[in-house]
């Protein structure tokens, strides 16, 4: 397995980390439960992969991101809920 230069990462990760995304449709059939959900990049890993958070509880490592995402503009970035997210430092469902 090869691993992406750090500075490319470096990159991805100020050009990618908290903007907030749209899987391609019909990208991959294993991704089409995410299509039409807005999700967050939560940062970019080492391995060159995103981590995305689409407020179900869970976060998701996609490899190829730049391919299979789409960026959401602000007007649609409000279909991104954090608080229904249970990986939060203090989730608000919690007590």
């Amino acid at each position: 397995m090869s691993f992406p230069e750090i500075a490319i990462v470096d990159a991805l990760k100020k050009t990618w980390t908290d903007r907030r995304v749209r899987v391609k449709p019909g990208s991959k059939p294993e991704l089409k439960r995410f299509e039409g959900r807005v999700g967050r990049v939560v940062t970019v890993n080492y391995g060159g992969r995103a981590i995305i958070d689409f407020a179900d509880g869970a976060w998701y490592d996609l490899a190829d991101f730049e391919s299979l995402l789409d960026v959401v503009g602000d007007d649609e970035a409000s279909g991104y809920d954090a608080t229904v997210n249970s990986a939060q430092a203090l989730p608000t469902r919690q007590s």
